[in-house]
């Protein structure tokens, strides 16, 4: 086994020679007898026996002996070494990255295949030159420069990496990662360069490609939502006066654009927009950034009031007003915008970032294409709406929702229950009971208005079997006012007929309420739907604002049975004289419409005082639904009622 520092076999080559040297019997050389001239009788026999186990080789012997040990040991080392040199010849050769071998005195002594196709150089081109000649620029070769240097004169050193410009023979400039080192010379073991050359160009763009993907949008080059939610927590974070302006903008129908003319009008308009915003907003350090879908958002710090924000968002929505052409046809962009206006002490993005998504709600919810700016009393009673409107589904399943009944009752004098009217109840663990008007709105926003719906109508329908099974003779009829999205449902005739089945309420037993809204949206059948649920022998009732909601009777041969008029009309009886002699006259002409359509059974809600039922009794009314008659009660409070017996109303 070689030792270290040993030429590779160097021990097997001398025992076999000391083995050859040991078995050797040469005489004595004469030369070098003992001057003396001893007599061989006087020897020591032990001695002798001693010299004979030595041995003894002339001058010219040894140095034969000793010659073919170096010249073995030297082909053997040599054979070594070419065999190494080969493999490392062969790995350079083969290694897919470019490697330049550099001499001692700075210059390039050899390349491999794979740098002169990474550089687009012939060998002859570079071998011979001298190594910063690679690099493409004279900062470039400096640092090249710098780390051949440090590497030569520190050859323990772990081997330096840099990203360089480096000169490519057709291309121009290639970007590289050039990992620099040494290896000790064959010679004096003095160290010489050695470059491994890497192409990073696309690595680099993809990088680059990357970073823009996370903090730019693809489609109209501003800052996206991640990176702007970044500039927000850095501009609360920075400390230093002025005021905080954070503006959230949502494109007022998108979809219809997007949909109407094409994802690509859409993309033109999205594009329009951000070029508008960014040409509007360029005081106060502004930025602006597109955040999702058709939303947009302006980040400003600076001395500014708000009168000073509220114009420039006024002037913006101005300038977006202006038609935008996309293949022919001039669209025009209306914005519904949410401003707040802050000192950024004490604030977090997080806070902001929901109070300006909050506004902005408020601003569609008033009706769009318009602006809105940030109160706190208002911020606290939207939050209060929107947590509940995000916890209806959880409370829902846990069971939390009921059902109230409103009497109707004949105004007749007889006082007679006709009808009650089913109500969603949210008994809420914080809030306590809520109204629909508390949650019914948010819940379409969610989705969850169907779920509600189809709840109401199955606890209700359950309810007036029950009633209907105990008080055959005098239990009222059930009247379900649908929610719009509850009534455009394509299931609802299903499960209105399985309701029926399941509880055996009797179809006429049970009446329909629907409205104008649900009876002209585009995203249901409702015409078709009410008219199966008559056919099955469902009562249809039609909630009347005005001469507008009859004339759908008259247009779409609805087979409504029965009119609730409800609105303001009914509240401006209670009014002064001249506007209570106003609406008395509508009133009137509407029954007298009603009457032409062959519709007789004619009721009203927000009955809630006795001149207003006599009014409305002398007008033909036949039955009124309001405070006058109580308010709502459970489905034991009416079996109270029916049974003539008194009774908590929430029992």
């Amino acid at each position: 086994m070689a030792h270290p520092g040993e030429a590779p076999g160097l021990s097997d080559i001398a025992r076999r020679w000391m083995a050859h040297l040991v078995d050797s019997r040469t005489p004595a050389d004469p030369t070098n007898a003992d001057p003396t001239n001893a007599d061989p009788t006087d020897a020591d026999p032990d001695a002798d026996a001693g010299r004979a186990e030595q041995v003894t080789l002339d001058r010219a012997t040894l140095d034969e002996l000793v010659r073919s040990v170096a010249g073995e040991v030297q082909a053997r080392t040599r054979a070594e070494a070419d065999a190494a040199a080969r493999r490392f010849t062969d790995l350079v050769t083969a290694v897919p990255v470019g490697v330049v071998l550099g001499a001692a005195d700075g210059t390039i002594r050899a390349v491999n295949p794979a740098l002169t196709d990474l550089l687009g150089f012939r060998r002859d081109d570079l071998v011979g030159k001298p190594l910063s000649h690679l690099a493409a620029t004279g900062g470039d070769a400096a640092t090249l420069t710098s780390a051949v240097d440090d590497q030569l004169s520190l050859p323990a050193r772990r081997p330096r990496q840099e990203r360089l410009g480096i000169t490519h023979g057709r291309d121009g400039t290639l970007r590289a990662r050039v990992t620099v080192g040494t290896l000790a010379e064959e010679t004096d073991g003095g160290p010489s360069p050695v470059l491994m050359i890497e192409d990073v160009g696309e690595l680099d763009l993809l990088g680059e490609q990357l970073r823009k993907q996370n903090t730019q949008d693809p489609l109209t080059g501003l800052p996206n939502a991640y990176h702007f939610d970044n500039r927000v927590d850095a501009a609360l974070g920075s400390g230093g006066g002025g005021r905080l302006a954070l503006i959230y903008l949502d494109i007022d129908g998108f979809k219809v654009i997007n949909d109407g003319l094409g994802p690509g009008a859409g993309d033109t308009v999205l594009q329009y927009v951000a070029r508008t915003l960014e040409e509007q907003f360029v005081a106060h350090d502004a930025v602006v950034a597109r955040l999702s879908g058709d939303g947009f958002a302006v980040l400003m710090r600076g001395a500014f009031a708000e009168p000073d924000v509220i114009d420039l968002v006024e002037e913006a929505a101005t300038a977006l007003a202006e038609p935008v052409w996309v293949e022919g046809t001039g669209v025009g962009v209306n914005v519904s915008v949410g401003i707040v206006v802050t000192d950024p002490d004490g604030r977090t993005g997080e806070e902001l970032r929901r109070a300006a998504e909050i506004t902005l709600h408020r601003a569609k919810e008033n009706g769009k294409a318009q602006w809105m700016l940030f109160e706190n009393e208002l911020d606290e009673r939207d939050r209060r709406r929107y947590a509940l409107g995000a916890a209806v589904g959880g409370a829902l399943e846990n069971g939390e929702f009921g059902v109230d009944y409103e009497p109707t009752v004949t105004l007749d004098g007889g006082d007679r229950v006709a009808v009650v009217n089913a109500v969603l109840r949210w008994d809420h663990p914080e809030h306590g009971a809520l109204g629909p008007a508390a949650f019914c709105a948010l819940a379409d926003t969610t989705g969850m208005t169907t779920a509600l719906g189809h709840h109401l109508l199955d606890t209700s329908v359950s309810d007036s079997a029950a009633w209907h099974r105990e008080f055959p003779d005098t239990a009222p009829d059930l009247c379900v006012r649908l929610p719009t999205r509850f009534a455009i449902d394509p299931n609802l005739v299903g499960m209105v007929r399985d309701g029926l089945d399941r509880t055996g309420l009797p179809a006429h037993k049970l009446r329909i309420c629907t409205d104008s809204v649900a009876l002209s949206d585009p995203r249901g059948e409702a015409l078709e739907t009410l008219s199966v649920l008559s056919d099955l022998d469902v009562k249809i009732t039609l909630a009347v604002t005005g001469a507008a909601d009859l004339d759908l009777v008259r247009i779409h041969h609805l087979p409504v049975g029965f009119v609730v008029l409800t609105g303001h009309l009914i509240e401006a009886l209670g009014e002064d004289d001249e506007a209570a002699t106003r609406a008395q006259e509508h009133l009137r002409t509407l029954v007298e419409q009603a009457r032409q359509l062959g519709i007789h059974r004619i009721g009203a809600e927000g009955v809630h005082t006795g001149d207003r039922a006599a009014r409305l009794r002398d007008l033909g009314v036949v039955a009124g639904r309001g405070k006058l008659f109580g308010e709502a009660v459970t489905a034991d409070g009416v079996r109270d009622l029916l049974a003539g017996r008194s009774g908590d109303a929430r029992s």
